[in-house]
């Protein structure tokens, strides 16, 4: 019997691709694997920054030491930007380009030799049967929006995955009712410019009208939202957000960061108080909502005036958390040719921004110290495990029976600056989100 295993590096859409394509082999009866041990090894690669890079080719090497008689399979950005670099990787068999990638599964097989003639490929939105206890099986995950029309000058994605791709709603739908009748308990829509999602069908959508068709299907589920671009949410969509008892009170927004001077830099629209304002209103209108935010140090040009902007943006938001990431120079994309800020001036300032996000992150959670929440356990041991809430707080809990999976009520016992703990009460009963 031919095994896999799938290994993903970067955004919320290579797990959902992932999620897809071992849905579809699983049901081909394909046996799934650890980390790196399967006779055919799937690589999703990343190449959003140059540790991404480095971390998906050190992984490949790893693979070729500890599984030598794997046959890699590579796509993701990397393998569209450069693809010959991993070619040259020992063990690796075959190297897809993101346009190819509807044609991985039947890869996976021709690696294993059985020969493309045996795979049977899903209908659009055909779910396969899951195993319950892998980790991306905790929650179901639908791409339904692919590529970016923006044109950000740091940013490699444009060119390695394309204009903005919308899936039909039907598929759409038809995928998350199937996962629902499967008892997914919370499903996750992601897309590379989510906000984008319905401009480019021939029957003109929105992501405010496909979420409105969400909020009418049957089921138990609740939804979850991948990164949301501010320069892409209307006041309608906010709205429509913070008023739905479906979707989980959690927004990430790609700020990116909070200085105009290097919003414009960046090639990027909107300013500091038009992203302060969005902040506020979400806020408000959803008291209990985590706001988290991705911002970039170290931009060409970023001034230590710059930087400052960002904290004392960072601290008198209301954002609950930041990821904050060190400039990266992509090759091919306009910033790449700018002048660079010191690596030990950014190295310092990105600690900074991150001791600041750790403080607001602090202070969210502790504002649910002795509440009972609404979560998926998402990761299950004999020593304990975790549960994600609907305000996007991951909970350490004591052993208990509920699978990977599972919706549950969980008791937030004590908050510390390293971690949330608490206990599963009882199986959760549908009666509104806690």
């Amino acid at each position: 019997m031919i095994s896999f295993s799938i290994q993903n590096f970067g955004c919320r859409v290579n797990q959902a691709e992932a999620f897809e394509w071992a849905a579809e082999l699983e049901a081909r009866g394909l046996a799934r694997r650890a980390e790196g041990r399967g006779s055919v090894v799937v690589v999703n690669t990343c190449t959003l920054t140059s540790r991404a890079d480095r971390d998906v080719k050190k992984f490949i090497r790893r693979v070729a030491r500890a599984n030598p008689e794997a046959k890699v399979v590579v796509t993701g950005c990397l393998a569209e930007r450069d693809p010959g670099s991993l070619r040259a990787l020992p063990g690796v068999w075959k190297v897809l380009a993101n346009a190819e990638k509807d044609g991985l599964p039947a890869a996976v097989l021709a690696a294993g030799n059985t020969g493309t003639h045996h795979l049977s490929v899903l209908k659009s939105g055909q779910i396969s049967d899951v195993s319950p206890y892998l980790p991306f099986r905790a929650r179901g995950l639908v791409k339904v929006q692919d590529g970016c029309d923006m044109a950000c000058r740091f940013c490699i994605i444009p060119l390695v995955r394309g204009r903005s791709r919308s899936l039909a709603p039907d598929v759409v739908l038809e995928r998350i009712r199937r996962l629902g009748e499967r008892g997914a308990a919370e499903i996750v829509l992601t897309g590379i410019a989510l906000g984008a999602y319905g401009v480019d069908l021939e029957r003109r959508s929105s992501l405010l009208e496909l979420l409105g068709e969400v909020e009418s299907l049957p089921g138990d589920f609740r939804i979850r939202l991948s990164s949301l671009d501010p320069r892409l949410l209307s006041r309608p969509l906010v709205e429509a957000l913070t008023r739905s008892r479906r979707i989980c009170p959690h927004f990430h927004l790609s700020l990116q960061h909070a200085s105009n001077r290097v919003l414009r830099a960046m090639g990027r629209t909107g300013s500091s108080d038009e992203y302060r304002a969005l902040l506020l209103d979400l806020a408000a209108r959803s008291p209990e909502a985590a706001l988290g935010a991705d911002f970039i140090v170290g931009f060409p040009g970023e001034t230590e005036e710059d930087f400052e902007a960002a904290v004392s943006f960072v601290l008198e938001t209301p954002l609950s958390y930041v990821h904050a990431f060190s400039f990266s120079s992509r090759p091919g994309t306009p910033a790449a040719d700018d002048p660079p800020v010191e690596e030990a001036v950014i190295s310092r300032r990105a600690s900074l921004l991150r001791l600041a996000g750790r403080r607001k992150d602090f202070g969210f959670r502790r504002r649910f110290a002795g509440r009972t929440l609404e979560g998926v356990v998402i990761r299950r041991s004999a020593a304990g495990g975790r549960v994600l809430t609907g305000p996007h707080i991951e909970v350490a809990v004591s052993p208990r029976p509920e699978p990977v999976g599972a919706l549950v009520r969980v008791r937030v016992d004590r908050v510390s600056e390293d971690e949330t703990r608490g206990d599963i009460v009882r199986p959760f009963s549908r009666g509104g989100h806690g």
